[in-house]
């Protein structure tokens, strides 16, 4: 089955619909472009159907030229048989594609090749073929010491080693025992000797057993970083049952060898030698095939929950063009001060000292003040970082001792603020800004536009992941920047205020373009209309078909510019104006009126119904942000730090991370609480982002509180079972609560914290 066949039966669509994406993305065309403006021409193919055929085609091409390699390899050696070739043309893994190879792949001189070099491969073949041969007999005439042969065991041996290769390089055989494996085999983990308290946070994997199929990403991940670490063993076991799987395993290898009847004496040295091939050669190459498996499926697990929480942190409510302060908690060396006006450019910075050891509470206030007022603030970002809460108060406080100041404040993620602030990027665009402060310009920024701020930073650097970086780095950033391209793409961009960095994640556009259209906008002024972007150096038409639909111009010369229509479809709105007698500006906005046009009358030879409609759509709300309303979360005063909390206590927060047994919740204590996957509704969860996702706001109840070791258990049921507490504990002061370190956290919660401490 060919490439083209093959994807669209995995997708389940039509050879014709495969073919035209595949075109498309040949001649350069992007996802985001092809899902949005060539649907007629791929049949509607949607951008996630569009990522799956991208990276399966890739996939399967590489696949195909590692196959051709393979077939001229064997070839060139004169062993390519008919059945090897049709094996070979028929393998559809990059796996049983070198399982195949493998006796025929170049390798180092091993003992199996010693013993044909000394002429001991007839006395293997002879054992085969004939089982009623007496092995110590035969091989009597194969003794030569000038060979290397002293002795009959010598040459025994020698036999063995032949046989067992090949064994080992059995394609069928090995898929076989790699699945029987697969299926039943076990994980065990156990600490290494001497290493107990060094390994403390790997506890949990002391000594650990599961089945290998059924280990989630997160546990296989932190296996793997604790044998990394040297401080587990991991031992992969083919069973529940170690002895009897194994000889289970070995009655496969003696059946390949068509060993029946004991009673033959070249059959009991032939058992012998499959028991010695399933233990030295099979059993070993399964073991790493298998854990490299499991890793892999682990590390594509974890880069998709990266992807997913990403892509909601990305497109998270943007609190709009509005003047904000971003205020950088910081305790010893101050709170770092930035205000911005509504389109991003810095107004002011200044940097205040509330905290120890100044304590300059009052006079940070008046500061605070002066500023607000002065660039009419609309918003305090405030970073949810050391101090925040701190800070938070201290926000609190200016609204109380300047009630005409009317201002919003805003507790924000302040991950990768730091990365941004010390990065080429940062210095190029604050030149003249110190380190510390281009921090609190990002974080005023990121409530403002979160999209527009968040891509400027790696996206590894934001915290949404899982294990980031024990993954395949590649891979990661391969996933990453889909994601990023994908929801930069989904909103648009304001041609006239986008920075670089976000410019280069458009459809169509390189780093290098970006820099020339801000580079033209800078000279030029602001672009009156899409068709002056082809007046930017290197931006040639099909950098334009590719972006255009996706750059926006705000109070343009057309309006038209202003939405997603493409400039290329402009003649069917043109045709619409002609028809009705209306003005574009008449079109916009009425609803009624153009759920009233009939769709069909418009399309032609270039535009199908698909397109009209979207045209349709686009004319009713244009430029329409897919991204939610804004809201804002209040964390509940005097609850600062984890000392602070009580079981049963109901609390609002935000999720800041979703895994696969759960989400991450920040409450306002800087430590973030888990609820686990069982606690994320009153309803089965199957996939903990059906229930949340990234920057939702929840309501929780507090289960457990664990203050040594920095664990606190949530709830989003209506009633958990830990709300039913004694009456006289819900009615305890703050001042009077003495937290209990020993409170227990048991089984899965256990082990989804203990996760939580090592992706730190």
């Amino acid at each position: 089955m060919d490439v083209l066949h093959r994807i669209a039966q995995e997708l389940a669509v039509n050879i014709k619909q495969v073919s035209a994406a595949v075109e498309l993305l040949d001649e350069g065309a992007t996802v985001p472009f092809i899902s949005r403006y060539r649907k007629e021409v791929t049949g509607g193919l949607d951008d996630t159907q569009l990522r799956l055929l991208e990276e399966r085609l890739g996939y399967l091409r590489e696949l195909n030229a590692r196959r051709k390699t393979i077939l001229d390899s064997i070839n060139s050696q004169g062993k390519l048989t008919p059945e090897l070739e049709k094996a070979i043309l028929d393998a559809d893994t990059k796996t049983l594609l070198e399982d195949l190879y493998l006796p025929f792949k170049p390798k180092r001189r091993t003992k199996a090749q010693i013993a044909r070099e000394a002429g001991l491969e007839p006395l293997a073949d002879a054992l085969l073929a004939d089982r009623s041969l007496i092995p110590e007999q035969v091989a009597t005439a194969y003794i030569n010491a000038e060979k290397g042969v002293p002795d009959i065991a010598a040459a025994l041996d020698g036999a063995r080693q032949i046989i067992m290769e090949r064994i080992s390089e059995d394609a069928e055989l090995l898929a076989e025992l790699r699945e029987r494996i697969w299926q039943k085999g076990i994980v065990h983990a156990t600490v290494v000797t001497g290493k107990e308290q060094a390994a403390e946070k790997f506890k949990d994997y002391f000594d650990y057993q599961e089945a290998i199929n059924k280990i989630p990403s997160h546990r296989a991940l932190a296996l793997f970083r604790g044998r990394n670490e040297d401080m587990l063993n991991l031992t992969l076991k083919p069973g529940t049952d170690d002895k009897l799987e194994h000889d289970l395993c070995v009655q496969f290898v003696t059946l390949r060898l068509n060993i029946t009847d004991n009673s033959k004496p070249a059959n009991v040295w032939l058992a012998e030698t499959a028991r010695f091939a399933w233990k030295i050669k099979l059993y070993t190459r399964i073991d790493l095939d298998l854990k490299l498996r499991l890793r892999e499926a682990a590390e594509l697990e974890a880069i998709r929950v990266f992807a997913s929480n990403l892509r909601d942190l990305l497109l998270a409510a943007p609190a709009g063009p509005k003047a904000t302060m971003g205020l950088d908690p910081g305790i010893r060396t101050g709170v770092k001060v930035a205000i911005v006006d509504p389109t991003g450019k810095v107004l002011g910075t200044d940097t205040i000292y509330p905290h120890p050891p100044r304590k300059d509470w009052d006079g940070s206030i008046d500061s605070l003040a002066k500023l607000i007022q002065k660039h009419k603030v609309d918003l305090v970002s405030i970073g949810n970082g050391t101090g925040s809460r701190e800070t938070d108060q201290l926000v609190a406080d200016v609204m109380k001792k300047h009630s005409d100041l009317k201002f919003t404040k805003i507790t924000v993620s302040e991950a990768g603020a730091s990365v941004y602030s010390a990065s080429e990027l940062a210095a190029k665009e604050f030149p003249d800004l110190d380190v510390t402060l281009r921090g609190a310009v990002s974080i005023a920024r990121r409530l403002q536009d979160p999209l527009a701020e968040l891509v400027k930073i790696d996206p590894k650097s934001i915290g949404v992941g899982q294990y980031q970086h024990d993954i395949n780095q590649v891979q990661l950033a391969k996933g990453l920047d889909t994601v990023v391209e994908d929801c930069v793409n989904a909103v648009g961009v304001d041609v006239n205020t986008a920075s670089v960095s976000l410019l280069k994640q458009v459809s169509g556009l390189s780093a290098s373009i970006s820099e020339n259209i801000v580079i033209f906008r800078n000279e030029n002024g602001p672009f009156a209309n899409r068709k002056q972007l082809k007046k930017v150096p290197r931006l040639g038409e099909k950098a334009y078909e590719q972006a255009a639909g996706f750059l926006r111009i705000m109070d343009g010369d057309n309006p038209l510019d202003a939405s997603s229509v493409h400039p290329e479809a402009y003649p069917v709105v043109e045709a619409i104006i002609a028809d009705t007698g209306k003005s574009i500006r008449d079109l916009i906005g009425q609803s009624q009126f153009l759920r009233g046009l009939n769709p069909g009358q418009y399309t032609n030879e270039h535009f199908g119904l698909p397109t009209v409609t979207d045209i349709l759509q686009e004319l009713e709300k244009p430029g329409r942000d897919p991204r939610p309303e804004f809201k804002s979360v209040e964390f509940k005063a005097g609850i600062e730090k984890i000392t602070d909390l009580v079981v049963g206590m109901k609390l609002d927060g935000v999720v800041t991370n979703v895994a696969n047994f759960g989400a991450f919740v920040d409450i306002g204590v800087h430590q973030d609480g888990l609820v686990h996957i069982s606690h994320l509704s009153d309803n089965f969860v199957k996939d903990p982002r059906d229930a949340v996702k990234t920057g939702d706001m929840v309501k929780v109840t507090v289960m457990e509180v664990d203050v040594e070791r920095k664990r606190i258990a949530l709830s989003m049921k209506t009633n958990p079972e830990a709300s039913e507490v004694r009456p006289e504990r819900n009615q305890q002061k703050k001042s009077d609560y003495k937290p209990k370190p020993q409170i227990p956290i048991h089984g899965t919660m256990a082990d989804v914290f203990a996760k939580a401490r090592m992706s730190k």
